[in-house]
């Protein structure tokens, strides 16, 4: 089965990677490539819609995509736990409709958002330390988010600390009951620290990448899931387990 692939958002980082991708894969075919001026109805007719924009533009598209029951698969930074959570009442009325979203399509970064969350349940004392390169207009990152809410959900029914210096700028957002701290830094292309500090301790969970070419597989994996799925899918981690159910 090939794959047609509408890419919105393709004169962008990731749309141009995502662009080079379909054009070297033999399982997937590009329907059509959106820039800011392009009309939303060219997506139609495609088995999956790309999104890599700005999060205002990603909700119109989102929006879309359901209403005219086709799968997107969703790397634009912005979607927060509450604002997915309303997206499933849409989807139910929807029902082969899909949305899968991913906040990083790096197998690396997956494993350390994962690792962090296990690693909540034992520390009091958690922060995010996240850096991006100059460009990143949104902040925190849509990965630094999701990391935040795992922890959040992995501490439910724990105490909760208290977090030091809330309310002054200096100590960054708090997402979730975690401070986030966002660095845009010429040189840098994404890296994210989580800090866990314990009793004369500290734990870093540490990830990197020095280009957009660690999201290679995570895109292409994605894609083929999302092909054949229908409601809701969240995190890479999602889209790895529904590949293993499928096989």
């Amino acid at each position: 089965m090939t794959i047609k692939v509408a890419v919105v958002g393709a004169t962008g980082r990731m749309g141009k990677l995502a662009l080079d991708l379909i054009d070297a894969s033999q399982h997937t075919t590009l329907h059509a490539a959106l820039d800011s001026k392009s009309e939303l109805s060219q997506v139609l007719g495609a088995d999956v819609v790309f999104d890599v924009t700005k999060f205002e533009v990603s909700q119109r598209v989102v929006e879309f995509a359901i209403e005219n029951d086709l799968r997107i698969v969703v790397g634009t930074s912005g979607w927060s736990a509450q604002q997915l959570d309303a997206l499933k009442p849409k989807l139910d009325a929807h029902p082969k409709a899909a949305v899968v979203v991913i906040p990083n399509f790096s197998i690396g970064s997956m494993l350390a958002s994962s690792f962090a969350a296990q690693a909540a349940k034992f520390f009091d004392s958690i922060e995010i330390v996240e850096a991006h390169h100059a460009g990143k207009i949104d902040s925190p990152s849509g990965t630094a988010v999701r990391t935040a809410e795992m922890i959040a959900a992995a501490r439910e029914g724990l105490t909760q600390p208290i977090i030091p210096g809330v309310g002054q700028e200096a100590r960054g957002q708090v997402v979730a009951g975690v401070p986030v701290h966002s660095l845009r830094l010429s040189g840098v292309s994404a890296k994210q620290d989580i800090y866990f500090g314990g009793n004369s301790e500290v734990l870093t969970v540490s990830h990197s990448v020095d280009s957009i070419n660690a999201y290679t597989h995570g895109i292409m994996l994605t894609l083929r899931v999302a092909a054949e799925s229908t409601g809701l899918l969240v995190g890479l981690q999602s889209v790895v387990d529904a590949s293993v159910t499928k096989a």
